[in-house]
């Protein structure tokens, strides 16, 4: 009897507690000092009907029962849960994560504190599990959801909690979208980390799971054009002399070799005999001169006729010796034109490779005598690593590169020469829309060389000193633009694909033998062309829909056709760039 008493006082009293209330910012903190852990709390059975039916009851084996629900709070949340019956005791598993606060027999409060995991359970005066759930407390997790909301109103973005670790979960519009969603996440979980930083100490870190709706894909348009101009002149002069009589020869070289003296061609004159003196001679007579020919005397001289440079020979008598000499008067003007067109298509955020050369085999000495060959790439290259952005735009980082192989600083290795490369290379990151073109690299370059070579002492005497000594001229300009311009690519129809050999057809034999031709025409007329529609600054996301047939859709404004190259009129300015 007593012991009813006091039960029925004790509840009593809880009843009383619970009419007056508390407050709602402290009610977790009186129910904790008033009960030691595990909480336990009697209270008196009421009829009332529950106002909330989304907590059951466990149907498992007898001694064994788990947690039916689960329930999310973020740290300082609490949220109110009214009961299918009354019930006499609660437990929770970890009190400094979720407390319990009983206000009444068939409600009761939970109060996220801390971020982990409790169990909470509820049961009826027989021992009946009225409630049971897992409490799962993280940090803000209903102020993530409304912040990445505002931030990304298109975007899908759920985001989920374990333990130490939050996983995004969705779909955004880019991948701009999907590492603002993750650094603004880290930031509101880890208040105080700097979420720029690569290697900040996060409390819980976060797994981007999130999925763009449109795998974006770019083109890039890449245009080399390179002119290079060179002038070389060259002036020299050589001579030698050979006398008549003795055979001494004497010559002076700063140019090309003047040429040579041949023997005299005996075979042409006739043959006499003379005795004079008791000595009788025998040879070769001139009958022009009444002499006898010398056959160590000159005959003709040859001139060394000119390959590269103009050479202009003299030869001829001067005070009895045989002259020969020549002056090279050269000028080589040359003109070189590079023009290249790559193309390339990569995926938002990867990385595409082109070459369009080849490559050189590089001899390179290893230990014990031994050779291995590697090779260098040359020509024309490309890499470009796009990102499409939230608004359309194209986000590139390029490096273009063209490079040759040139005799300039070529050097020699076990008896091989080895060219060296000319290179010209150019990488940027920069910021483009769809359709749009600018000018990445620019180089002009110019460059003179002039040379002196001459006869010591004697190459420095006026006037007649230009006879001692040579002179060499070389000028060199290069002039290089590169031209990028991205696309957005977008699937068409493949009826809509036009290929340069569409209309194709291989001629007959009249139109092969008589008329020249190296293709039939089609019916049509024209071959068809390669043609490339521009794309819309703004990227759809989703699936492609095309326009229905017969509906024009109306092309991006693009830039005015370029005008073609005119003849500087005489007398007028010179405009900038280079003309063919």
């Amino acid at each position: 009897m007593t012991r009813k008493l006091l039960l029925k006082r004790s509840l009593a009293a809880i009843v009383s507690t619970a009419l007056v209330g508390t407050p709602a910012t402290g009610f977790a903190q009186t129910a904790k000092s008033k009960r030691p852990h595990p909480a336990r709390t009697n209270a008196p059975a009421r009829t009332n009907a529950p106002a909330r039916t989304n907590v059951g009851v466990a149907n498992l084996p007898p001694g064994t029962q788990r947690p039916s629900g689960e329930i999310l709070l973020s740290t300082g949340q609490g949220e109110l849960i009214t009961l299918p019956a009354t019930v006499a005791n609660v437990w929770t598993s970890n009190p400094s994560v979720a407390d319990i606060y009983v206000n009444n027999p068939r409600q009761i409060h939970l109060f996220g504190k801390e971020f982990g995991e409790a169990t909470v359970f509820a049961t009826s005066a027989s021992g009946a599990v009225v409630f049971s759930t897992n409490v799962r407390v993280a940090q803000n997790i209903t102020s993530i959801d409304r912040m990445v909301k505002v931030a990304m109103p298109d975007a899908d973005v759920q985001v989920t909690t374990v333990g130490q670790i939050a996983v995004l979960n969705g779909t955004v519009k880019s991948p701009q979208d999907s590492e603002q969603a993750q650094r603004l996440v880290t930031g509101l979980l880890n208040p105080g980390v700097n979420v720029n930083d690569p290697n900040a100490q996060v409390k819980i870190a976060v797994i981007n799971r999130l999925r763009t709706a449109t795998p974006l894909q770019v083109q890039l348009q890449v245009k080399f054009a390179e002119v290079s101009r060179s002038f070389v002149k060259n002036i020299g002069v050589n001579f030698s002399t050979k006398d008549s009589t003795g055979g001494f020869q004497f010559g002076l070289a700063q140019g090309r070799s003047p040429g040579s003296f041949s023997a005299a061609d005996l075979a042409k004159y006739p043959t006499a005999t003379m005795t004079q003196n008791g000595v009788t001679i025998t040879g070769a007579y001139d009958p022009s001169t009444g002499r006898f020919v010398n056959p160590r005397a000159s005959g003709l001289a040859d001139i060394t006729r000119g390959s590269d440079n103009a050479t202009m020979g003299l030869a001829g008598k001067l005070f009895g010796l045989d002259v020969l000499s020549a002056i090279d008067l050269g000028e080589t003007i040359g003109q070189v034109t590079t023009l290249a067109n790559p193309n390339l298509t990569a995926l938002s955020g990867e990385t595409a490779n082109f070459l369009a050369g080849g490559e050189i085999p590089i001899p390179v000495a290893q230990g014990l005598g031994t050779t291995t060959v590697e090779y260098k790439q040359y020509g024309i290259s490309l890499a470009f690593t796009p990102t499409v952005l939230a608004d359309g735009r194209i986000s590139l980082r390029v490096r273009p590169e063209v490079s040759q192989l040139t005799s300039a600083g070529a050097v020699q290795l076990n008896g091989v020469t080895i060219p060296a490369l000319s290179t010209r290379r150019s990488e940027t990151t920069v910021e483009l829309g769809s359709g749009e073109s600018m000018v990445v690299g620019g180089l002009l370059q110019n460059s003179q060389n002039n040379s002196i070579t001459k006869t010591p002492g004697l190459g420095d005497v006026p006037i007649l000193g230009a006879l001692f000594r040579s002179n060499a001229f070389q000028r060199q300009e290069t002039e290089l633009v590169i031209v990028i311009t991205p696309y957005l690519v977008k699937p068409v129809n493949a009826n809509q694909i036009v290929l340069p050999t569409d209309g194709y057809k291989a001629p007959n034999d009249f139109d092969r033998v008589f008329m020249g031709a190296l293709s039939s025409r089609d019916k049509n007329g024209e071959r068809p062309k390669p043609s490339m529609a521009p794309a819309d600054g703004q990227p759809s996301v989703g699936a492609y829909s095309p326009a229905p047939a017969g509906q024009a859709t109306a092309p991006a404004q693009m830039a005015p056709a370029p005008q073609p190259n005119r003849k500087q009129k005489k007398g007028g300015s010179a405009a900038p760039g280079f003309g063919f």
